[in-house]
């Protein structure tokens, strides 16, 4: 018995429907590659199944360019004319936009105000003032920001700098000590001592110096 007549028609079971344009599809590619070959054919195919998964074939000889322009002067359809308007239509728009941008920037300069009337004027002034308050306030807070962040880095520097006079004032463990000189009666600031250690003869006459020209040992 031969195999029965299938009925043409939307296959409704959305998983049979999808098995079945799968192995139709391969059997499409599959002959469009049997004519390029046996036929010296140019063969293009593009498809696109009810999920939108697109497909597509074109003999290696042509591209798909090419089949389409081909198809245009045979036919004398313009595929592309339709798209060239909406293109065209879309770029139309930009520009008016744009010149809409460029007019209000000018406007915002305080310059093209010949040609608006008591309404635009005041609802200009009013954007004016409302991007004025906005500037001020992100003005107001990067000096904000700015002031903590100098006002941290003096904190740092102040602490360090404290840190270390309490390091210079220390006297050593071995017995060091460091030597304060006094210029016009103002004793020199420890951080400008000089260290003498006891075990360095050379160093020790530094006492005495120091004893007859009014230095003092602290």
């Amino acid at each position: 018995m031969g195999r029965g007549k299938i009925e043409i028609k939307k296959i409704e079971n959305p998983t049979n429907r999808q098995v079945t344009y799968s192995k139709r599809r391969s059997g499409i590619m599959k002959k469009a590659r049997e004519l390029t070959v046996l036929c010296d054919a140019e063969v293009s195919i593009i498809m696109f199944s009810s999920t939108g998964k697109f497909s597509d074939y074109c003999s290696p000889s042509t591209n798909t360019k090419s089949i389409f322009d081909r198809y245009q002067q045979v036919s004398g359809i313009d595929l592309w004319s339709a798209q060239y308007e909406r293109m065209q239509n879309n770029l139309n728009r930009l520009k008016e936009i744009n010149r809409k941008l460029r007019r209000e920037i000018r406007q915002r300069m305080g310059e093209d105000l010949d040609g608006m009337d008591i309404k635009e004027l005041r609802g200009l002034e009013q954007n004016l003032d409302e991007a004025l308050k906005v500037v001020r306030n992100r003005k107001y807070h990067v000096i904000s920001t700015q002031t903590e962040t100098y006002k941290k880095k003096v904190k740092n520097s102040q602490e360090a700098h404290k840190n270390l006079l309490h390091q210079l004032e220390m006297k050593d463990e071995h017995g060091g000590v460091y030597l304060c000189v006094e210029d016009d009666g103002v004793l020199a600031h420890p951080m400008y001592s000089y260290r003498v250690q006891p075990n360095q003869p050379n160093l020790q006459a530094i006492r005495s110096y120091a004893s007859h020209h009014d230095l003092r040992l602290a």
